[in-house]
């Protein structure tokens, strides 16, 4: 008779050895296995689930997908066509059990909290949870509570987003400045912001070289011993995740989302100014700017943590060399890994409104399978397919007729663009599930990827898109709070259910009704007494 323990924190394990050895983990995210390797197996009807290791691994060995990235051991799918894969939809449930064994957690990764440099999450005593994981966890017989285990410590408490606030660990001194390019309306608040900072607030600012060559500031003689003060980048060539305390941008969406793709692990704060056309992620006006950033700079504001996508592609290695500037990919990061064994190029992106997968220039239909944890869910035969985080759920899926999301749910949507079916809707799926799509083996054309609308390009027979929630959240600096300012965006932006309302019944139309229904109350008094 086995007795039921709690599941993994963070993931559910392959079947196997019963207990892993203990091992030593510096990271600040472990899992329950990780904390306790005392703990006896747990079983459950129909499917079993046990700690296992690695086949072939030696015994220290043993991964759990949330915390250690995506090191998980369930079958490996095909390259090509789907003969030794199974649709979740068309398998009967039992006969699929000792098949399906997940690797992943349903909850998406716990997101980092410390964001650049010097940026962190304050500690709030506001809760939505008290004692975390042993309030809805199976305890193994006989042991009341979890943390009486040895080995096993459980957080006091799960902060509420709503309560989430931004604090320094030191005071910021450097901050990124992004200025929508070919905007004449901007120039005026960009050197107000930038004399601010450099002046009143003697900080370093960086700004893209291709920034101060625009011909209004290179003709300014004004802003001239300013503009010897900056220290410039150029993207695709410099690296400077490690030396930006926070951001500023001025603009609409597309900056704040050019900020997200220059940094590919950790994001520091960001404060954007609605300057451009739409402007629903910049919740700040610039009329009082100063005061606003010397708030930020003091610390303690309201940030909402907007989850991203780390998406990975893989494609065959073709014979064609692709040219990289100075060892650096298109985003910035390292360069793709060759691996010339397996004949592969190896892509990774960070993503944070959507990825889209569409037919490109081809006339017809696009033809894409989708996996969900190694399981084929269905096929998208249309234009193509949107995944999305919640905060993507209100630009392209939107337009596609996806629900909107707020960007406190932890959550991943799958959109169809235009489909050829009458019954394909939008899903939302939850964050911690890992999504492949590759091109269907009877595709007649190749499809195109793009990612936040950038580094688009051709995905072929044999390529992949894997994507799963990334640990690195965006950390965007609120006006008031994460539920007032997404509904404000969706009131002013988009519009969100405007119409006129409906007007009441003059009070004489009410008057004249009731002495109608009284009447007529009265004649059938009377009629009955007759």
């Amino acid at each position: 008779m086995s007795c039921l323990v709690p599941l993994c924190v963070s993931s559910l394990w392959t079947q196997g050895q019963e207990t892993p050895p203990e091992k030593t983990d510096n990271s600040r995210h472990r899992c329950l296995f990780d904390r306790n390797p005392h703990l006896p197996t747990m079983e459950t009807e129909p499917e079993k689930v046990r700690v296992s290791k690695a086949p072939g691994a030696d015994s220290a060995s043993y991964r759990c997908s949330a915390c250690h990235g995506d090191e998980a051991w369930g079958p490996s799918l095909p390259t090509r066509g789907r003969a030794k894969s199974r649709s979740l939809s068309a398998s009967p449930a039992l006969a699929s059990t000792k098949e399906f064994r997940r690797t992943r957690s349903l909850h998406g990764p716990c997101p980092v909290t410390t964001f650049g440099p010097k940026a962190c999450v304050l500690q709030n005593p506001q809760t939505i949870m008290r004692r975390g994981c042993e309030d809805f966890a199976t305890r193994p017989r006989g042991v009341t509570r979890l943390s009486a285990l040895p080995g096993t410590s459980f957080p006091a408490h799960i902060q509420d987003p709503a309560s989430q606030r931004l604090t320094w660990n030191k005071s910021p001194k450097s901050v990124l400045v992004i200025k929508k390019i070919r905007d004449a309306s901007l120039l005026q608040p960009f050197k107000e912001l930038c004399v601010y900072l450099m002046e009143e607030n003697n900080m370093i600012v960086y700004v893209e070289k291709k920034v101060l060559e625009d011909p209004a500031i290179v003709s300014d003689d004004h802003f001239g011993p300013v503009k010897k003060k900056f220290c410039t980048f150029r993207e695709d060539y410099d690296d400077i995740s490690n030396q930006i305390d926070f951001i500023i941008c001025l603009g609409g969406d597309g900056t704040l989302l050019y900020a997200s793709s220059l940094f590919q692990g950790s994001v520091p704060p960001v404060m954007a100014f609605h300057l451009g056309s739409l402007g629903f992620l910049t919740p700040f006006n610039f009329e009082n700017f100063q005061s606003q950033v010397t708030q930020v700079i003091q610390g303690n504001a309201a940030v909402v943590l907007r989850s991203r996508l780390k998406v990975k592609v893989v494609k065959e290695l073709r014979g064609k060399k692709m040219a990289i500037p100075n060892g650096l990919s298109q985003n910035g990061v390292l360069a793709a890994d060759l691996d010339a064994e397996v004949g592969k190029r190896v892509m990774q992106y960070q993503v944070l409104n959507e990825v889209v997968i569409d037919r490109g220039p081809s006339s017809y239909l696009s033809n894409v399978d989708v996996y969900l944890d190694g399981h084929l869910i269905t096929t998208v035969q249309g234009d193509g397919v949107i995944v999305s985080t919640p905060t993507g759920s209100t630009a392209y899926a939107a337009a596609a007729g996806a629900s909107m999301i707020h960007p406190n749910v932890p959550a991943i949507m799958i959109t169809p663009i235009c489909p050829h079916s009458l019954s394909f809707r939008p899903i939302v799926v939850p964050a911690g599930v890992e999504l492949k799509i590759m091109l269907s083996p009877e595709a007649r054309n190749t499809a195109w990827v793009s990612f936040d609308g950038r580094k688009r390009q051709e995905i072929r027979h044999g390529d992949s898109i894997s994507i799963t929630t990334s640990c690195y959240p965006l950390p965007s600096i609120c006006v008031r709070d994460p539920v007032s300012d997404w509904f404000q965006s969706l009131a002013q932006c988009l519009h969100w259910n405007v119409r006129k309302k409906q007007a009441h019944f003059p009070e004489d139309e009410d008057e004249d009704e009731e002495e109608a229904e009284e009447e007529a109350e009265a004649e059938a008094a009377a009629g009955e007494e007759g």
